[in-house]
């Protein structure tokens, strides 16, 4: 079977990549969406609401069953690199395991390992990965490499996970082998995306209701300021602590539960880091469920208003923005006037994209005139590309095994 709207061109140069690496036919071809969020950043762990949509950027795995024991082998077309796993031993996390780009491998690893604790009998087998998610940019490449191999690996072994259990998976796998205490965002929106719709995702129960998107008039545009950040540096969980700290000397047992009034009573016994972290906190939840009835109801200056604020907070409060990210929010107040509604930081934050809403006819006039200015102003001439919400994670192609 193949899937019939993925490009068939872009199918066949993944199985002859396949093919002259490993020297033999791909049996599965799986594809796994980054993502961007709109509004809703750093409240997924949180127990807030964030509103992602999966863009047409993917990782792709092909791969095939081997014959040579119990090995995964996995080479990587953007590093080029090869890694390979025993699979007839447990895999646990890598005391010693790299971050950034070297780091790969345990998000694989961790995988692998949750198919492994299923009870799932994981055989040899060759994969080849290339991804058209920017590596560090806050677009979520970890998360779709990680459904990717999940997505894979069901499909190899004829596991059946609910979608809710396979995101999960990978989401442990982040946790415990990549070390990123991340929230679920970025792997339900892989998982669960859909065509013409944005999610918002109730980090608390994890509910998503869908939240259409479908006037072509209107379009999300990502500039990737090329600065790339890594969340296992440390910084991210920073910001979690804090967060965790403030909520235990506020007396609550969720975010859901915090006002302003409950932070304007328990001023003194915060910290001043915390009364930031926890203003954000606390605001960009009313943000997220305000800007998803805006967006909704096709009130795209008010969504865009609330695409400032959020920004705003994430420099002052959240303090996670960077002088690069602040510029392309600031040059793109410049063409308030010519069809852009608002703009913001997107991802964890310490580098990475900012996402811009925009009318659609302008994309073109308003991604010369920020490339321009960005690239004299720092000397990097930025990637960026417009997007429409994407479809999910799926398999692309399996091939016919004998009966």
């Amino acid at each position: 079977m193949f899937d019939p709207e993925f490009d068939p061109s872009e199918l066949e140069n993944l199985k002859r990549l396949f093919q002259v690496r490993f020297s033999r036919q791909a049996e599965i071809v799986v594809a796994a969406p980054g993502r961007v969020n709109v509004i809703g950043e750093h409240v997924d762990y949180n127990d807030g609401f964030v509103l992602p949509m999966a863009v047409d950027r993917y990782v792709t795995l092909a791969g095939a069953r081997a014959n040579d024991g119990r090995v995964a082998h996995f080479y990587s077309h953007d590093l080029e690199q090869q890694i390979e796993f025993r699979l007839d031993k447990e895999l646990l996390p890598d005391p010693h395991a790299e971050s950034g780009e070297q780091g790969w491998k345990e998000y694989l690893r961790g995988v692998l390992a949750g198919f492994q604790e299923l009870g799932a009998q994981i055989p040899a087998f060759h994969a080849t990965l290339q991804s058209t998610v920017p590596i560090g940019g806050g677009l979520s490449s970890s998360a779709a490499l990680t459904v990717a191999l999940a997505m894979f690996l069901q499909t190899l072994t004829d596991t059946n996970l609910e979608p809710t259990q396979l995101a999960l998976l990978c989401q442990n796998a982040e946790h415990h082998f990549a070390q990123v205490p991340c929230g679920i965002m970025d792997q339900f929106s892989s998982v669960f995306a859909k065509r013409d719709e944005l999610m918002l995702i109730d980090c608390q129960s994890q509910e998503i209701k869908t939240v259409p998107f479908n006037d072509p008039a209107v379009s999300l545009l990502i500039i990737n300021s090329s600065m790339r950040h890594v969340h296992a540096s440390g910084q991210y969980a920073q910001r979690r602590n804090s967060c965790n700290s403030a909520l235990a000397k506020l007396k609550k047992s969720s975010w859901r539960q915090v006002s302003l009034d409950d932070l304007d009573s328990f001023a003194d016994s915060l910290t001043p880091i915390e009364y930031r972290r926890a203003t954000h906190v606390v605001t960009e939840i009313a943000r997220t469920l305000t800007a998803s009835k805006m967006f909704a109801s096709g009130r795209w200056s008010d969504v865009g208003q609330l695409m400032y604020a959020s920004h705003e907070s994430l420099h002052e409060n959240f303090e996670v923005s960077t002088v690069e990210l602040d510029l392309l929010v600031d040059l793109s107040r410049k063409f308030a006037d010519r069809g852009v509604f608002g703009a913001r930081m997107t991802g964890g934050g310490f580098g990475g994209c900012v996402v811009v809403l925009l009318q659609t006819e302008r994309v073109e006039a308003f991604s010369n005139f920020v490339a321009a200015e960005y690239e004299s102003r720092t000397g990097i001439r930025p990637a960026l590309f417009a997007s429409r919400p994407a479809r999910g994670a799926h398999v692309v192609f399996k091939a016919d095994r004998p009966s």
